[in-house]
């Protein structure tokens, strides 16, 4: 049996972020939380490391768009620009017109609008994870 894919969940609002993180563990995902861009890229670089180098089972990132330091949005783009595939959820509560383009040019599986409903999300997430 292949591992569990993780699924990483960024988001500064830590409310948000726990929110999502419990209702997808409950689903049976391996959850990983972080704060913002930055600390989200430690997170995926710790797993490339205990991967020895390989893609790790990363089946999904969800991200808030607006964050300090890195947007979800750039890294988006940093993740596209390294060749990475992996499907990308951005949530935000600024959802105008542009954030919705630019996140759909980048490669963006969804993105939505805070407030959401978490069936949706759940049901893209189910969608877009590789099944294990």
């Amino acid at each position: 049996m292949n591992e569990q894919p993780h699924v990483l969940v960024a988001d500064d609002k830590s409310e948000m972020r726990g929110l999502i993180a419990s209702v997808l563990r409950k689903d049976g995902y391996h959850v990983d939380e972080a704060s913002d861009g930055f600390e989200l890229l430690a997170v995926i670089e710790s797993l490339v490391a205990h991967t020895a180098g390989r893609r790790p089972p990363i089946g999904m990132i969800i991200s808030d768009v607006r964050m300090p330091g890195l947007t979800g949005l750039d890294l988006l783009a940093i993740l596209r620009c390294a060749d990475w595939t992996t499907p990308v959820i951005l949530i935000t509560a600024f959802g105008d017109d542009e954030t919705h383009a630019q996140a759909h040019e980048l490669g963006a599986t969804a993105v939505f609008d805070k407030p959401f409903e978490m069936e949706e999300l759940r049901a893209a997430v189910r969608n877009a994870v590789p099944q294990w």
